[in-house]
């Protein structure tokens, strides 16, 4: 089991809380999807079961990350902002 400040990350973790670790996972830092498995993994013991650029996407649809194609890193950089993070997460918790 994973902790995150006194919680349990597992399949009952609510999504609002799981955009809480994505967003500690960041930092102020723009990351690639590569950069940001590790930081989950060296962070809190956890590997993304699925695709994590899929999941990744979801966020960045529903405005909770951003990111973009870098040629210069060779694939999608990504990036957590003011306006992301004052995302109304109260509607998907």
């Amino acid at each position: 089991m994973n902790l995150f400040i006194g919680r349990t990350l597992n399949a009952t973790t609510m999504l609002g809380d799981i955009i809480h670790v994505v967003w500690l996972v960041f930092g102020n830092d723009r990351l690639t999807t590569k950069e940001i498995e590790e930081r989950l993994e060296s962070m809190f013991n956890y590997r993304c079961p699925d695709d994590f650029a899929k999941t990744l996407t979801k966020l960045k649809q529903a405005g909770f990350v951003k990111g973009e194609v870098s040629v210069e890193h060779g694939g999608w950089v990504w990036w957590v902002d003011d306006e992301c993070r004052k995302s109304d997460l109260s509607k998907i918790m």
